[in-house]
């Protein structure tokens, strides 16, 4: 019984709490600039961080200076995108 519970540890417990800290790390490392993907799908750049919010600017509405901003919580970004060095 306690080989059960110790090989379900290392297998499903253990990789979950890492992966948290990863993601927690990410959250807390995101930066004016960073270009974001969220838990929804609405790929942007973030243009403001306040507190617990941030501001993902997605795109262009019509004109290159009607730009379209979207309010979300920090949690709710799903990945950074890497940038590439040539």
């Amino acid at each position: 019984m306690i080989l059960i519970i110790v090989l379900l540890y290392f297998m499903m417990i253990r990789p979950q709490r890492k992966k948290e800290k990863e993601t927690r790390a990410m959250i807390n490392a995101l930066k004016v600039g960073d270009k974001v993907v969220t838990i929804g799908g609405i790929c942007g750049k973030i243009s403001k961080i306040k507190d617990n919010f941030v501001i993902i600017e997605t795109g262009n509405v019509g004109t290159p200076d009607e730009k379209s901003f979207v309010k979300m919580e920090r949690d709710s970004i799903k990945s950074v995108e890497k940038k590439q060095t040539n």
